[in-house]
């Protein structure tokens, strides 16, 4: 979807300007927050493409006046309510009202150091061979979906270059909205700043994106 997230080429934001020596927490709570969504997500009740959906469906003025961690709380609200593991009362309470739903595994103090390690691998094999190669020219889809995507507004309609075949993982857009899986291969394309950026772009810059199978067509 075009949300408030999908800022690149936006103008009026200033640089982007990394803190040197930057902490992995700004504040106490921030650690909660992390514990929380990752202790919510064992639950086995969503996955990481509704998740990111969840967040840049925040509406554009909460999204954009939010930290990043505030974001996640937000978009963790939003998944438990719509899970019926809580209320919109209880929330505002802060304290428990009625039996939610009954999570399919839950996390324990024990088990986090493993989870962690382990991850949330996306891979998954695909029966067709790759459509696209290294070297070969294709061209990034024009659409603007209310749904979730990962192809960005700036790269969109755009020509570029297969870079690398990455593998084959979870196709996004369907994932995120409960349609299965559907493991698509994902390609490395690169593009010529004056594609992307237009007149009086650097000459000398590139962008890179991952794009997923269904993002692109051949040129």
């Amino acid at each position: 979807m075009n949300g408030p997230h999908d800022l690149g080429g936006q103008m009026g934001f200033g640089p982007v300007a990394p803190e040197k020596n930057e902490p992995y927490f700004h504040a106490e709570w921030e650690k909660r927050a992390l514990g929380l969504t990752l202790s919510s997500g064992a639950f086995g009740a969503w996955n990481i493409d509704e998740s990111r959906h969840a967040r840049e469906s925040i509406p554009p003025a909460n999204y954009l006046g939010a930290n990043y961690y505030e974001i996640w709380m937000r978009a963790l609200e939003v998944l438990l309510q719509r899970h019926g593991f809580v209320t919109a009362d209880e929330i505002d309470a802060g304290r428990k009202q009625t039996d939610g739903a009954t999570p399919k595994r839950v996390l324990t103090a024990d088990m986090v150091a493993g989870v962690i390690a382990k991850g949330g691998p996306c891979d998954r094999p695909v029966a067709t061979p790759p459509r696209f190669s290294e070297g070969d020219r294709v061209r990034t889809r024009n659409f603007n979906p209310t749904t979730h995507t990962r192809l960005p507004r700036y790269a969109r309609s755009k020509s570029g270059v297969v870079e690398a075949v990455q593998g084959s993982f979870d196709f996004p857009d369907d994932n995120a909205h409960g349609k299965g899986e559907n493991p698509q291969w994902v390609y490395t394309v690169v593009f010529g700043g004056g594609e992307i950026w237009g007149e009086g772009a650097d000459p000398t810059l590139s962008v890179s994106i991952d794009a997923w199978e269904n993002y692109l067509e051949p040129v």
